[in-house]
């Protein structure tokens, strides 16, 4: 047997268990698939195949489904990823153009990427540790209270509200609080936030003693901010698309919904989309997690520029349509990394 015509075969066997959900015989296969051979020829592949491990028999039948390896097989040997037509790409830039803030483009971002592949959407809060400052800005609200509000290049805001060691409302202290804003201003706008973390705890020692105490206040307001130590964020959408693929899952879908409450276990897999960049395809068993060995997940790193600050991407059953996720996630990536550079 040919590995072009298994090759066939296998494609074949894929696309109609995708559409179908029921097992593919020989006599399916020459019905809908001009494949040029006899039906001996076919079942002798479709043997083959499964000798390989690539198709099984779910019963008794003459029916065969793909296994974790044929989809492997299958996504590893797709010439080109469908693209999108224009109308679809026009339809996901209006959509994610109007977004007004970071929450808005997170939130129109996981509510696209279901709708577009009717499965579990995920979304990752970009990590303030691979982003830089923007902007860092004082704003007097009190005599006695300063609003300091930080914007990185992902277009996250984090803002705090500190207790003034000086009179913010007098004269000397408007005066004192425009001097510091600048000088934060030099020492953070650009840096990595660690690094401009730092440059803030050593800002106060160049500086007299009234900017000093302001600047040492605003650093100590910023540390947690810059300084990344909290659990990020993953926002999930499209549960209910399970429901519709319950025969697809050989138990329950308890291990895949606990799985999916597990926001440590989507960081996991979303980080490793994001440090990589590329799309990614796991499929069944190659998840780590076992609740999610039933599934596929589809993950893609979005940022700004040649940076990857944050990873999306869907979950489903492994009786996915691959070339049409795959194509609506690399899409939405796309565009989300568009929006966080401007």
């Amino acid at each position: 047997m040919s590995d072009e015509r298994r090759l066939a075969v296998l494609r074949a066997i894929v696309q109609d268990y995708v559409d179908t959900s029921e097992p593919v015989g020989s006599k399916a296969l020459l019905e809908r698939h001009q494949l040029g051979v006899s039906a001996a020829t076919i079942r002798n592949d479709m043997a083959a195949l499964e000798d390989d491990g690539l198709i099984a028999a779910p019963h008794t039948s003459a029916g065969r489904i793909p296994t974790d390896a044929g989809y492997r097989l299958f996504v590893d040997r797709l010439a080109a990823i469908k693209p999108m037509s224009q109308a679809e790409r026009r339809a996901i830039g209006h959509f994610l153009d109007g977004a007004v803030d970071l929450d808005d483009v997170v939130d129109r971002t996981v509510r696209l990427l279901s709708t577009l592949t009717r499965q579990v959407a995920l979304v990752q809060y970009p990590s303030l540790t691979r982003s830089s400052v923007r902007h860092i800005e004082l704003v007097g609200v009190s005599s006695d209270r300063l609003l300091v509000v930080l914007i990185t290049t992902t277009g996250r805001v984090e803002q705090r509200i500190l207790l003034s060691p000086i009179d913010l409302t007098s004269a000397d202290g408007a005066d004192i609080l425009a001097r510091v804003r600048a000088e934060v201003g030099t020492v953070a706008a650009g840096m990595p936030l660690a690094e401009a973390a730092r440059g803030l705890a050593d800002l106060p020692s160049r500086l007299p003693v009234g900017e000093a105490a302001l600047t040492r206040a605003v650093a100590a307001a910023l540390a947690d901010a810059l300084v990344e130590e909290r659990e990020e964020r993953v926002v999930v959408a499209g549960t209910s698309h399970l429901a519709r693929h319950i025969a697809d899952f050989p138990a329950t879908l308890g291990p895949v919904l606990e799985a999916l409450e597990e926001h440590v276990v989507l960081l996991q897999l979303l980080g490793t989309a994001s440090e990589h960049g590329t799309l990614a395809v796991r499929i069944g068993h190659e998840n780590p997690y076992v609740g999610l060995h039933s599934t596929s997940m589809v993950t893609a790193g979005y940022g700004a520029g040649t940076d990857r600050v944050a990873g999306l991407g869907v979950v489903g059953p492994t009786r996915m349509d691959y070339p049409s996720t795959m194509a609506a996630v690399r899409a939405v990536a796309a565009y989300v990394s568009r929006i966080l550079d401007p």
